[in-house]
């Protein structure tokens, strides 16, 4: 298959997995709490079994990594990644800013990634080398060169003084976080995006994402956040700025 064929593959579970989500969505529904204290739900649950039973259909020799229920075929090279509901704290007040999250990934590189979200009905979604997309048409990220002019979001404030010194910088700081950061800086509506803390489940949809739209996404360390730890991503006029206020080694310019 080609990353155009994974590209629409991402974008077609990720739609079915969402909405099944969505009907849950604004409902009285039941909040259970996982052994890290972080909310869990019926939703969570049904969407990624529905996002498993459709993968497993369709390509039953990958493997699949989800959030709610873990690892089949760890021995596999080719994998599918899932987060049924990124930001499920807004989901269960009502706040919109929640979205479905899914990934093929070979080895450690993305083929393709998706993030919908239902209740928005917004979707973006990319495959390598196959540009990315925001509801049916090419997005990018924006061409802001001057932190003074840039929005910085974050899915939680946090208190580093490297982080402090760029909030200083910027006009803009929100916690528009969680997967609604990254599409608002594939898209051009905000420049940096950061996580210091986060599982692969939350990130590996937005690295063809950010990079087809012409930005920069790494972890803190430089790399690739395929695995998880930690994410940044910005426009790429604003990448070596951010990184190196934020004390980012410089081999990130190897991953670009």
């Amino acid at each position: 298959m080609s990353n155009r064929d994974y590209m629409e593959a991402v974008v077609e579970v990720a739609r079915a997995a969402g909405d099944a989500a969505l009907a849950f969505y604004g409902t009285d529904i039941a909040i259970d709490s996982k052994a890290d204290g972080s909310p869990v739900t019926a939703a969570d649950r049904s969407a990624e079994q529905l996002a498993r039973s459709w993968i497993t259909s369709r390509f039953p020799s990958d493997g699949i990594v989800g959030e709610e229920f873990g690892i089949e075929g760890s021995d596999r090279s080719r994998r599918w990644i899932i987060d049924p509901i990124d930001g499920t704290k807004s989901f269960v007040r009502g706040v919109p800013l929640w979205g479905t999250l899914v990934a093929v990934v070979e080895a450690d590189t993305v083929l393709a990634g998706a993030a919908y979200f239902p209740a928005l009905g917004e979707i973006v979604f990319a495959g390598a080398g196959e540009g990315c997309w925001w509801n049916g048409k090419r997005c990018t990220v924006s061409t802001i060169s001057d932190l003074s002019e840039a929005a910085l979001l974050t899915s939680a404030p946090f208190d580093d003084e490297p982080w402090n010194n760029l909030t200083r910088r910027v006009p803009i700081v929100r916690t528009w976080g969680d997967c609604y950061g990254y599409l608002l800086v594939a898209t051009g509506r905000a420049e940096v995006m950061v996580d210091p803390a986060l599982s692969s489940w939350d990130i590996a949809a937005f690295i063809p994402v950010i990079t087809e739209a012409g930005g920069v996404i790494t972890d803190w360390l430089g790399k690739s956040p395929v695995n998880g730890g930690s994410a940044i991503a910005t426009n790429a006029a604003l990448a070596r700025n951010v990184r190196q206020i934020l004390e980012v080694p410089g081999t990130w310019e190897e991953t670009r």
